[in-house]
């Protein structure tokens, strides 16, 4: 890339640390030629986007005497591909994984992060920049199971008990075209009646014997179908379940022997960003220890700097220590993505069939 980068090393970040809203941050430094200027990104809304905008946005303006401009209406990849390349919509693109692969893919995002922009990469756990990562990963969340515990269930420890007679009927998915933790719940099948990850055919055959299934298309309606008891079992990840601690209900998160799949929330650049510099600080700003506990503990994602100290009970329940992250299964989204037309195909088949 032939635009000119500040050097932005450790020592440099450190120097230059201010206190903001949301504690001592390490603030890298931004050239005069990109001070007031404007940074798009993309970002969710709900109570993310509520911390987002009434604090932590705040605070990265007034550090770096820019404008941030977040657009939360998905999707985000047409919007994106429609936009010039020399001149993006976005300067910092927030998404899951399976997204990012298909934005590398069309070479609408960076591979991978800098480390010498973006000090705080050299704190993340190693999932987070691994080789099923573009850009690197803020937050992860565990997808396992999540079950009702006033329905008289015995105790649920693997993955397979999901196949179980006594659940048929009281089952939830997702409608696996449209819904990564339906795409990575295929995968996970063929791995525990097949041959490993990529074996497609077992996990249709699995997918078979779980019929009838109640299928939804965001995790938003699964907290729903539990929480009313529509279903008594289910595919969830653990800030659906997590969110609801403090209401006390019937429910609870379970990590199933084999591991648990990774729903990870995704920062990458765009090629074409005429504001680097300030998209850097923003990645290096939310993988900082202060940022990344106020997000975990308000919206229950696992943060990825491994040296954030979260408060009880967000340590004990969410992906603190390497013991626990070490269950974390990452999909190879890059080979996912690559036969997607093919799998939605075959399950729209088995699920109308």
């Amino acid at each position: 890339m032939s635009e000119h980068r500040t050097s932005l090393n450790r020592r440099t970040f450190l120097a230059a640390g201010a206190a903001l809203s949301v504690g001592a941050v390490a603030a890298p430094h931004v050239s005069r030629a990109q001070e007031a200027a404007t940074l798009r990104i993309t970002g969710w809304g709900g109570k993310w986007g509520q911390i987002m905008s009434a604090d932590l946005i705040p605070a990265f303006e007034k550090e770096y005497k820019c404008k941030v401009i977040t657009d939360t209406a998905l999707p985000f990849l047409p919007k994106l591909q429609a936009s010039p390349r020399s001149a993006p919509i976005y300067d910092v693109l927030h998404t899951n994984s399976n997204e990012q692969w298909a934005a590398v893919e069309m070479g609408l995002v960076e591979p991978k992060i800098d480390p010498k922009q973006v000090p705080n990469l050299a704190d993340v756990y190693p999932f987070a920049v691994s080789d099923k990562i573009v850009g690197v990963s803020i937050f992860t969340s565990a997808i396992g199971l999540g079950m009702r515990t006033d329905k008289g269930y015995p105790p649920v420890t693997s993955w397979k008990d999901f196949w179980d007679a006594r659940y048929a009927g009281a089952r939830g998915g997702y409608v696996i075209p449209v819904n990564s933790l339906g795409q990575a719940f295929l995968v996970m099948c063929g791995a525990l009646y097949g041959k490993g990850y990529t074996d497609l055919d077992a996990a249709y055959g699995a997918l078979e014997k779980l019929k009838p299934m109640k299928l939804v298309d965001f995790t938003g309606a699964m907290e729903k179908m539990l929480l009313s008891s529509e279903v008594g079992i289910c595919v969830i990840h653990d800030s659906g379940i997590y969110r609801y601690y403090d209401d006390k209900p019937p429910t609870t998160f379970v990590t199933p022997s084999e591991g648990v799949l990774a729903l990870e929330q995704v920062l990458s650049l765009t090629p074409g960003s005429k504001v680097k510099e300030l998209a850097n600080a923003y990645v290096n700003y939310m993988l900082s220890p202060s940022v990344q506990k106020k997000l975990a503990q308000s919206v229950w994602y696992s943060p990825t700097n491994k040296n954030v100290k979260l408060d009880e009970p967000y340590s004990s329940m969410l992906m603190t220590t390497p013991e626990k992250v070490s269950k974390l299964i990452q999909v190879d989204w890059k080979w996912y993505n690559a036969r997607k037309d093919e799998i939605d195909s075959r399950v729209n088949r088995i699920f109308r069939g």
